[in-house]
């Protein structure tokens, strides 16, 4: 048996619902309906559920879909200016959400929209920071693990393991950890973390680009670009620059 209505009626279908979960009797409706038409389309989802199916590969080794998997991540690492922001997201690996990618392979517009399905069909999520002033002191790396971190701490619920992208455990935290270089492209809940952290630090620079606009923070986000190293020369460093970045200690120097 097919699916039972209209093409136009299916495709209303999948727009409000998004694709169906993995154990959707839908599928098998597709399978068997014959309309040209619907056949495409079911190719096509089949093609994005199987790709998603191989992000889960790191989520499933660990078990039973009740094992709360939360993957980690970071964004921020490289900017002149700003803070660097984690993510934590547990999925639901039943729930499958098209597009998924590592954020570096998404559009802003992508990413924003994949960020509200995340939020919406995660089991949990949280987002942590780690201040410029932060940056200064530590370091950027041992930021970044600070604000992943935080991250962790601040999900409503405790996940059974992190999958941590890079090579770096989180220290100081009683959680069982496994790094995953390249995570972002290789785990589902890496690259949904990766999302997350990208557009909420995006969002945190485009409101700072009001409070400091001559910068242009709103368009470079606080990477290293030849107009942000022109604003610079020609402004000076602001209180949200990380004066601990070499680059940035030779441009304080001939500035002052």
């Amino acid at each position: 048996m097919g699916f039972p209505g209209s093409i136009k009626e299916l495709r209303r279908l999948l727009d409000q619902n998004g694709m169906p979960g993995m154990e959707d009797p839908l599928w098998e409706m597709l399978a068997d309906d014959h309309r040209i038409a619907v056949q495409e389309l079911y190719q096509k989802l089949l093609k994005e559920r199987q790709r998603l199916e191989e992000l889960l590969t790191w989520e499933k080794k660990w078990g039973s879909p009740a094992t709360l998997v939360a993957g980690v991540d970071e964004a921020g690492r490289g900017p002149l200016a700003g803070p660097v922001t984690a993510a934590a997201v547990i999925l639901d690996v039943s729930v499958p959400i098209p597009g998924l990618n590592d954020s570096k392979q998404l559009s802003p517009v992508k990413r924003r929209e994949l960020a509200g399905r995340i939020k919406e069909k995660a089991k949990a999520w949280a987002v942590g920071w780690a201040s410029v002033e932060e940056i200064d002191r530590l370091n950027i790396r041992r930021a970044s693990l600070l604000a992943m971190k935080r991250a962790v701490a601040a999900l409503p619920v405790q996940p059974s393991i992190l999958l941590i992208d890079g090579n770096a455990e989180i220290p100081d935290l009683d959680y069982r950890q496994q790094t995953v270089v390249g995570g972002d492209r290789a785990s589902a809940s890496i690259a949904a973390a990766s999302i997350l952290a990208k557009v909420t630090r995006d969002a945190y620079m485009e409101d700072l680009h009001w409070r400091y606009p001559c910068y242009g923070f709103d368009k470079h986000k606080g990477y290293p670009t030849r107009e942000h190293y022109a604003a610079i020369e020609k402004y000076g460093l602001s209180p949200v620059h990380r004066k601990s970045f070499r680059r940035e200690k030779r441009l304080e120097q001939q500035i002052f």
